[in-house]
């Protein structure tokens, strides 16, 4: 991931209305009928393993399953005949569009969804099955950024109305309605709200409501380390386009953080933790901070380390989180939350495809020190294998993946072999042997090309 060049400020839809607490109180209003109260959970495991009282706001319960729901309802909600009339038109890796087309259906309003093709079929299924005949969906492109210019120039064509997903006061005031749920369930206020950041919209509107009402509470945006469009954005000074992201964490997978995400969190006085490709960044260093009363900082957490936090969810509290919903509970870790806090994290998606869960495994596996992938050439003589297995494998170590790649000459054959260790710390004894067996291994370096292609 590296950085590209600024982006034409102009681009940004106009406001239709000021983002405050007025604006997210009306949202409420307008949106209580549709949206689910979802519920304020204590979570047993992650309060023990912090010292903290943590919840989670589980907008995964929401009827499309994620809190885009709200703002695509409210903005829907506020237009008139005319733009009625005229169809809408979104842009979504997935979740948005649901929102919209529950909406569209709700109200029977025509309109025309753009995603891009990496979106995941259990999404693409949903928003059909939510928009039924009020909802053409189209697949361009391979990332949110991409969909939403073909979107854009739809809308240029035709008069449609843009339903943007977060880069519009009204989305985010209809986000921002869970800042009150959060501060009403507790009946006080947090000490620590913890929010997943794509494109901004969310965090815009729960700081701002969180702030009208006092000017002590931490507030933490966490971003996939693929994808750090919000702290590209303060570190540079306005929002910037990055030039690749990883789109894994599809929810959050975002170029370029909406100018309202950007403005808010500036005027926030939001800090950035370090991040090697953000050269500026570091103003306050991540898993070394303290989090003062009133602080706002922007961290990001590895995709490795949400995969393993989706698998903890399920596993022992049965909750079904996609990589984006998982974020605000990967960052746990690594925040200095004193014991005694109330902290709240945003459970923001749980659409999930199932056949994604293989991905999962692996890279939690991978961030964990746990999978690792060699290049080994074998002689071709009976018992090679064994040899193997017997002589370089340990006792508790496992082979997951083994496929020859290569067969030039009748003394060697390479072969791809992917070993599973026991625990992380078998690595180097594993490394020791290989080095003094006869055969050569070459170790595939996580990062470098051949071991992106793997994984």
């Amino acid at each position: 991931m590296t950085i590209g060049q600024p982006v034409d400020s102009t681009t940004t839809p106009p406001a239709r209305i000021a983002l405050d607490a007025a604006a997210i109180d009306a949202a409420a209003e307008r949106i209580g009928g549709v949206v689910a109260l979802s519920p304020l959970q204590i979570s047993e495991r992650l309060s023990a393993a912090t010292g903290a009282q943590v919840y989670l706001k589980r907008e995964d319960l929401q009827s499309v399953r994620s809190y885009k729901i709200r703002g695509a309802y409210n903005v829907m909600s506020m237009l008139t005949d005319a733009e009625r009339a005229a169809g809408v038109v979104a842009a979504s890796a997935g979740n948005h569009a649901q929102g919209v087309a529950y909406a569209a259906r709700t109200m029977q309003i025509r309109s025309r969804i753009y995603v891009p093709t990496s979106t995941p079929k259990q999404k693409r299924d949903r928003i059909r099955w939510h928009g039924g005949d009020f909802v053409e969906l189209i697949s361009v492109g391979d990332t949110y950024d991409a969909a939403a210019a073909a979107a854009q120039a739809d809308v240029l064509e035709t008069g449609a109305t843009w339903i943007h997903a977060f880069d519009d006061t009204r989305t985010a005031a209809g986000q921002g309605t869970m800042s009150k749920e959060i501060v009403e369930q507790l009946g006080r206020m947090p000490d620590l709200v913890v929010v997943p950041v794509g494109g901004g919209g969310a965090i815009a509107g729960m700081t701002t409501y969180l702030r009208s009402l006092s000017d002590q509470v931490r507030i933490v945006g966490v971003e996939p380390t693929g994808a750090v469009s919000l702290s590209a954005a303060l570190v540079d000074g306005g929002p910037v386009t990055l030039s690749g992201i990883d789109p894994f964490v599809d929810g959050a997978a975002v170029k370029r953080i909406g100018g309202l995400g950007h403005r808010v969190m500036s005027e926030a006085g939001a800090t950035v933790a370090h991040h090697p490709d953000l050269p500026q960044s570091g103003t306050v260093h991540r898993g070394h901070e303290k989090l003062p009363a009133g602080a706002v900082h922007i961290t990001h957490v590895d995709e490795g380390a949400i995969c393993s936090a989706m698998l903890e969810l399920y596993q022992n509290e049965g909750i079904i989180s996609e990589p984006a919903g998982a974020l605000a509970v990967t960052a746990l870790e690594d925040l200095p939350i004193e014991p005694g806090w109330t902290v709240v994290c945003l459970l923001s998606g749980g659409n999930n495809d199932v056949s994604r869960y293989g991905e999962v495994i692996e890279r939690s596996l991978v961030h964990r020190g746990l999978k690792h992938y060699f290049l080994v050439d074998f002689p071709q003589e009976p018992g090679a294998l064994r040899g193997f297995l017997n002589e370089v494998l340990g006792p508790d170590d496992d082979i997951t993946l083994f496929e020859y790649v290569k067969r030039n000459n009748r003394e060697t054959g390479a072969a791809l072999v992917g070993v599973e260790l026991g625990a992380p710390g078998g690595l180097s004894p594993l490394l020791d042997r290989m080095n003094s067996s006869r055969l050569i291994c070459e170790r595939l370096e996580p990062g470098s090309p051949a071991y992106r292609y793997l994984t």
